[in-house]
């Protein structure tokens, strides 16, 4: 959403009929920011456009004045060869070394010092305006991790000598003891020493239930504060915290260089050496060894570099990612460079997060006993009715579940909730109690209830206890539902070969249930972050490439240390949709084989497109040394093999 200005404001309060006259001056000055973002927005674009902008005025200017159309063609050079001829010169200044920035601008000047100034423009145009589509599409998000780190407080009360005295969460020490509120998010790691509440941890372990946590229970940063105060006494500096160490994996996991970009690296170094060593042979050895004169040679070898030059090579593979990156965007599936949709056509392993990717990410009633001469939408309403009370998300789960079988709730009188336990009220003049099980060991939880407790539990579900009057009037059984698209999505994958795992910070019991509902194959649960990440580099080392779906800021370390990071658009959070490769924009996990396909099927044209440009550059080499071929058809042969294989390339902006 765009920021209201005060330009905006303006606009918004003015009345119809002022609207709809000559714009005040307050309004035109809009106009200048909007363009100087349009202008940034697109900034790589502006050089290729310019050169390539000179070089048609020069080509038009040529049948009148060849003087005027050269330094047309000169200008053209500076605009669309300045940003390669400097990184080029920086790599050779630098680091002593050459590379294909270099190469193509010497080629370039090569064509124009022989009287070819068009072939050397359009070489750099090409050059250049392939560049500017790479920096655009295949640079990876390198934001920092604000959104993060905004999930941590930048304040804590800290207590001195009974005394609450509030300071920078950085300041906080081991053993100090600080206050944390209802509703206030926890600014260190610790342990609680007083107080009781149910903790939200989503965002560290990614549990869809908040959890229960008293006297002595570990507490850690970033995480949601629920109905109780809690002191705790800090374990952890804000350095060392569990929320910090996310942060930092995520850093580490993302400086690693991929061994396809060192590969070319590599490559693209050897590359730029063979073919200005030749050059330079071929101008000095010909005039010695074959009695050539100085211009033949010359001449020979400018065409070498010309027709040698990676312009058919380079434009291999971007089209082909464009176009590919296009079509999945269609779609809904956003990549974040071509690179990372060749790395999905590779994947033999795709881990799940559980809360949110898998599942709905909420948890609904799924089953309901009747224990008294009471109906079941009876007890619900009662049930309902009581929990309305209060915000707990097993709570609003219920309500919602009334409300959709569209029961009547009452308002209870002398509502009260036990932290940690459940809570109770009157309802038409009888007492009502709803909780954990444990709290009604007392009230008859044997026999056939207690079978139904444990059943209901071995599938993974949390159970709650409804009384009246002191005595057991049913259970009401709720859990996470699997997306309605999940299992499907879990055989497609199985039939493309790849394997399926779950990674949870849920309780195994609960895991377990829905990995047998999904069809996955591996399960791994009660983890942390940090086990997240260990064991997408356990998978790696065992299954090869993996890739990772999440959508919250716990994944966000595995997001980046798998070979593919998946994140869900819609629901998933700001850190976990800047670390990941690709977003599902619609939360459509059935997205991830149809890229998979359209990953392979780009490799496939790629390798193509490859083997042909390499093809037209060995023959044209070939010709030139063994029968000569003049410079303009040796342009145009290269050129030609450029322009057919981005046609390739453009074939997969078909579905």
């Amino acid at each position: 959403m765009k920021p209201t200005t005060s330009t905006n404001l303006t606009a918004t309060n003015q009345t119809p009929a002022s609207a709809a006259s000559t714009p005040s001056p307050q309004q035109q000055p809009e106009r200048g920011p909007r363009m100087k973002e349009l202008l940034h927005k697109y900034r790589e674009l502006l050089p290729p456009a310019g050169a390539g902008l000179f070089t048609l005025i020069a080509w038009l200017t040529s049948f009148g004045s060849d003087g005027l159309a050269t330094a047309l063609y000169i200008i053209a050079f500076i605009i669309g060869g300045f940003q390669q001829a400097k990184e080029g010169l920086e790599t050779l200044v630098k680091e002593k070394d050459l590379d294909v920035n270099l190469l193509m601008i010497l080629a370039a000047i090569g064509a124009g010092a022989i009287g070819y100034w068009a072939e050397g423009a359009i070489l750099i145009f090409i050059f250049s305006l392939s560049g500017a589509l790479e920096e655009m599409t295949m640079e990876r998000s390198s934001k920092d991790i604000s959104a993060l780190m905004n999930l941590k407080p930048e304040t804590a009360v800290r207590m001195e000598h009974g005394i609450e005295v509030k300071v920078s969460a950085a300041e906080l020490k081991i053993d100090d003891v600080i206050i944390v509120r209802n509703g206030e998010r926890i600014p260190a790691d610790g342990e609680i020493i007083e107080g009781r509440s149910a903790i939200d941890q989503a965002s560290i372990t990614g549990e869809s239930i908040p959890v229960d946590k008293g006297v002595g229970d570990e507490v850690f940063a970033g995480t949601l504060n629920g109905e109780g105060a809690l002191y705790i006494k800090v374990t952890a500096a804000s350095e060392s915290s569990l929320f910090a160490k996310i942060v930092m994996l995520v850093q580490e996991a993302q400086s690693e260089m991929p061994k396809s970009q060192r590969f070319m690296e590599n490559f693209e170094r050897i590359y730029a050496r063979a073919v200005l060593g030749i050059t330079i042979l071929l101008i000095l050895l010909p005039p010695w060894l074959l009695n050539w004169t100085w211009s033949e040679a010359s001449y020979k070898a400018m065409v070498f570099l010309v027709v040698a030059s990676p312009c058919a090579l380079v434009s291999s593979i971007m089209p082909a990612m464009l176009s590919a990156i296009s079509n999945s965007a269609r779609r809904g599936v956003l990549f974040k460079g071509g690179a990372h949709l060749e790395n999905l056509a590779n994947v033999n392993v795709i881990a799940f997060d559980k809360t949110g990717t898998l599942t709905k990410g909420r948890p609904e009633v799924t089953d309901i006993q009747v224990y008294i001469d009471m109906t079941e939408e009876q007890l619900l309403g009662h049930a309902a009715s009581v929990e309305s009370m209060t915000n707990h998300p097993l709570a609003r789960a219920i309500v919602q579940h009334a409300e959709q079988r569209k029961l009547p709730l009452q308002r209870p009188t002398d509502f009260q909730a036990i932290t940690g336990w459940g809570v109770q009220a009157n309802l038409d003049g009888e007492a009502w109690a709803i909780g954990k099980p444990g709290w009604f060991m007392q009230q008859g939880l044997e026999g056939g209830i207690l079978n139904d407790l444990h059943r209901l539990e071995q599938e993974g579900k949390t159970v709650i206890v409804l009384s009246r009057q002191n005595a057991i009037a049913g259970i009401i059984a709720l859990q996470d539902q699997i997306r309605p698209e999940t299992k499907a999505v879990m055989a497609g994958l199985h039939a493309l070969g790849i394997q399926t795992a779950m990674l949870t910070g849920d309780q195994e019991r609960t895991a377990m249930a829905i990995a047998e509902q999904a069809g996955i194959d591996l399960v791994y649960a009660e983890l942390l972050p940090e086990d997240k990440l260990e064991i997408v580099k356990q998978l790696q080392e065992e299954h090869g490439s993996v890739a990772m779906v999440g959508d919250g800021v716990n994944d966000a370390p595995a997001l980046a240390a798998a070979n593919v990071g998946i994140a869900m658009g819609a629901a998933g959070s700001d850190v976990a949709l800047e670390t990941a490769d690709l977003v599902l924009m619609n939360d459509d996990l059935q997205k991830i084989g149809g890229a998979i396909t359209l990953g392979k099927r780009m490799k496939r044209v790629i390798k193509q497109n490859m083997i042909f440009a390499s093809i037209v550059i060995i023959s044209l080499i070939l010709s030139n040394f063994v029968s000569g071929i003049p410079l303009p058809l040796g342009v145009v042969g290269h050129e030609g093999s450029t322009i057919l294989v981005i046609l390739n390339g453009l074939r997969l902006l078909r579905q």
